[in-house]
């Protein structure tokens, strides 16, 4: 009789895991990583576990229980918190009050429980001071999320999309680790640990937009225009990534360069510097002035970012001056652009 072929076992999925995030950046220091309980998630505990070194504090999972699918909700955290039990890691568990009415009828339900549940984390990586929070965002999230992006229209910020980190907070660098790895990659992994995990019913409800493009749109293009649509999503993620990258360091010197002066309230700009860049990189020095003065970003499309831009590069006869969303009165006069924000 012949023998059966070895189980495949992790270790090509772990290799690629240090090629991503090499130990070394992180075992010595606290790493928080969030587990809801799925496999994703599971995924990134077991590779980290893996991974660590015997100093078992360096290593916290967080739950965040937003406690809105009753009993489903806490046979998760159960789950969780007897995972961590046999891998000998701390458990940090936040269970959240949001208000049912709002999380199940608010079309930005998604986003408000987003919201709640970085808090929860950040809340639980200063408690123990920890360098990182790591979560398991891959590389189909982030297919998903560009889709999402191009059907709702967006900018070459937008095609980027899910950063691999950002800051959460001061010291603290919110982590992907896995946001290069397919989901099937996972699930073999997991297979070969034997490790089972939770099933959340909400994503496969089509009320949810994500979900949709998960279960129905993603799969119709890869049928019926190009398997590979996903990878065609995450390289062009990559792409205009490295792109926005230039533009962000190109704007970031043009604006210093034309800066005459700035203050809580105030900033004012040399237009006859501006008037030498081209139109894209004048949006992207207004875009990160914008944010550097914490003005609301939220109603400034690209229409207003465009009249802004032409207010700034083009040479102009006469003075001209516009209110912009948030009571930002901006006024040109000869080489001078002077952007104030007005009281309320």
């Amino acid at each position: 009789m012949d023998e059966l072929p070895p189980p495949p076992q992790p270790e090509p999925f772990l290799a690629r895991f240090c090629h991503s995030w090499p130990p070394p950046q992180w075992q010595d220091v606290t790493v928080v990583v969030a587990v809801s309980g799925g496999a994703d998630s599971v995924s990134l505990l077991r590779a980290l576990a893996s991974l660590r070194n015997q100093q078992a504090e360096h290593l916290v999972a967080a739950h965040v229980n937003h406690r809105l699918r009753g009993a489903d909700s806490e046979a998760d955290e159960e789950f969780v918190i007897a995972l961590c039990r046999n891998l000998d890691v701390p458990c940090e568990v936040a269970r959240l009050d949001l208000p049912v009415q709002q999380t199940t009828r608010n079309p930005n339900s998604e986003a408000m429980a987003r919201q709640a549940r970085y808090r929860a984390l950040r809340l639980i990586a200063n408690k123990w001071g920890a360098r990182y929070v790591a979560t398991a965002h891959t590389a189909d999230d982030q297919a998903e999320t560009i889709l999402h992006r191009l059907i709702r229209g967006t900018g070459l910020r937008g095609l980027a999309g899910i950063p691999r980190s950002r800051l959460l907070a001061r010291d603290i660098s919110l982590i992907r680790p896995l946001l290069g790895f397919r989901r099937r990659e996972i699930l073999e992994f997991l297979h070969t640990l034997g490790q089972d995990y939770r099933q959340d019913a909400t994503n496969d409800e089509p009320r949810f937009t994500r979900n949709r493009l998960r279960h129905h749109l993603l799969p119709l293009l890869a049928r019926d225009y190009s398997p590979h649509v996903a990878d065609a999503l995450v390289r062009l993620g990559g792409l205009a990534t490295e792109v926005q990258t230039w533009l962000d360091d190109a704007a970031e010197n043009l604006l210093v360069e034309s800066t005459i002066r700035t203050g809580s309230t105030l900033a004012v700009l040399d237009c006859s510097t501006l008037a030498r860049a081209q139109p894209l990189l004048v949006r992207e020095v207004l875009i990160r002035l914008w944010r550097t003065q914490g003005w609301p970003l939220s109603d400034m499309g690209h229409a207003r970012w465009s009249q802004l831009a032409s207010m700034a590069a083009t040479p102009l006869t006469v003075p001209a001056c516009a209110v912009f969303p948030g009571g930002i009165r901006v006024a040109r006069e000869g080489t001078t652009l002077t952007l104030a924000r007005q009281a309320p």
